[in-house]
């Protein structure tokens, strides 16, 4: 049988994926766009996200081992994908319909399943809970950035 850990880690992988769906057409229309002179930290953007990842399905590893195949397991963990399927539909979305707009409304969705998920995890595991915290602290900080992209092009708004 395959480990647990070993599952998590391959979906939360094949999920993220998804961004790969970027065409080099959609980059340049994302690259021209002007940016906030206080988003110096943009290279370290990837990293960060990275880290969020890993600590999300660690958070999902201990959801699991806590009550592994029951159905309250199974809905929660239909969450933690629910929630990546939406971090990772932000990019290629926002540059598929050049729509900044469209990245903003993705990061709030995303934030508010995050905040649902952690809500539903913290009596299952208080420290599942804390792993998501990255992503909730990070995601507003994207969704400010998009919001002050719109300001600074609102011709891609």
């Amino acid at each position: 049988m395959i480990p647990c850990w070993i599952i998590i880690g391959a979906v939360t992988f094949f999920i993220a994926l998804g961004s790969f769906l970027i065409t080099p057409r959609d980059v340049k229309w994302f690259a021209r766009l002007s940016r906030p002179h206080w988003l110096v930290f943009e290279p370290l953007i990837p990293p960060t996200w990275t880290v969020i990842f890993v600590c999300g399905a660690a958070s999902a590893y201990i959801v699991w081992q806590k009550n592994p195949g029951s159905l309250i397991t199974w809905l929660v963990m239909a969450l933690y994908v629910l929630v990546e399927i939406i971090t990772v539909a932000y990019i290629p979305i926002m540059l598929r319909f050049r729509s900044l707009k469209a990245g903003e409304i993705l990061g709030l969705i995303g934030l508010i399943s995050g905040i649902v998920l952690a809500i539903c995890i913290l009596p299952i595991s208080p420290m599942a809970a804390l792993l998501l915290l990255p992503y909730l602290v990070w995601t507003p900080i994207g969704t400010y950035t998009t919001e002050e992209l719109k300001e600074l092009n609102p011709q891609d708004a």
